[in-house]
């Protein structure tokens, strides 16, 4: 049995069990520190002593050098309290069990590659887009990991020309995230996406946007499948717009696979399963 957390900067979803089958399940608010992890550590109490490890997909950035002194470290998030916390250090601790860490969307990306939308894929890129934009990719059946984890969403793209909202990121500003993320979306309409009809002009800017970045990643990641997740893309008349949008930027260039892009299968519990297997290869590389 396997100990799993989707550590979000909203909430925290614990997770004990095998595999999507006979997982129990809680959410915790993401308060302070101290308070969030002793109340996850309080669910993994009744299977004390069956866990055989914990897997943790956290929110970030985080440090996933293992040669690092601050592995397993929250680091320079805007949410202060958790800024350089040691996550999976005192988790591990608490729960006495190894621990294996990853982003939240690298832990959607092995749920989905294990047992959802990406399965028989070994090269594919996993977005969410939400409160903020993120994506983790497999290339050749490994997540791409490097002087730190990819940060998708900070891409820079052209910044529509008939678009008067400069974009909200307080890093980068008309990056990715700061023009198409679900905040950006309300500021500059004034609505929240979930209460914009299919029809608003809305759509056809957020669908430019996100094919903008998707032809990036298509030309120096050659993904065979973009899996587009997260609370925005509930919409599902953006598919067929963001396709329409590759299509134009492409221009011939690149031929679109069929299904090419598609919903998550395991939906909101992308993140939670993939710390499952997280955990399944922290067991494994703690055996012999």
């Amino acid at each position: 049995m396997f100990g799993a957390i989707e550590a979000g900067g909203t909430k925290f979803v614990c997770a004990a069990g095998t595999g999507p089958g006979d997982l129990t399940t809680t959410q915790i608010p993401t308060t302070l520190p101290a308070e969030t992890l002793d109340a996850a550590v309080a669910f993994f109490q009744p299977f004390a002593g069956q866990l055989d490890a914990l897997g943790i997909a956290s929110f970030g950035p985080v440090d996933l050098d293992p040669a690092s002194p601050t592995w397993g470290y929250i680091t320079s998030t805007p949410k202060l309290a958790w800024r350089n916390y040691d996550l999976a250090g005192t988790l591990g601790r608490a729960l006495g069990v190894p621990v294996g860490f990853d982003t939240d969307v690298n832990g959607a990306a092995l749920g989905e590659a294990r047992w959802g939308a990406a399965r028989g894929f070994s090269d594919f890129l996993y977005l969410t887009v939400g409160t903020g934009i993120g994506g983790g990719a497999m290339a050749g059946g490994r997540l791409l990991h490097g002087f730190t984890h990819p940060e998708m969403g900070h891409i820079q793209i052209p910044h529509d020309p008939g678009d008067p909202y400069l974009g909200g990121c307080p890093y980068h500003t008309g990056c990715l995230e700061g023009v198409a993320c679900g905040p950006a979306i309300q500021e500059r309409w004034g609505r929240a996406a979930t209460d914009l009809p299919a029809d608003h002009p809305a759509w056809a800017l957020e669908a430019r946007y996100l094919a903008l970045g998707i032809a990036n990643w298509m030309f120096t990641l050659s993904p065979r499948r973009v899996i587009l997740g997260g609370g925005v893309m509930q919409q599902a008349h953006l598919f067929p717009l963001i396709e329409k949008e590759l299509h134009r930027i492409l221009n011939g260039y690149i031929a679109i696979p069929p299904a090419f892009l598609a919903p998550p299968v395991l939906g909101q519990r992308a993140g939670v399963l993939g710390a499952l297997v997280l955990a399944e290869e922290a067991r494994r590389g703690t055996a012999g």
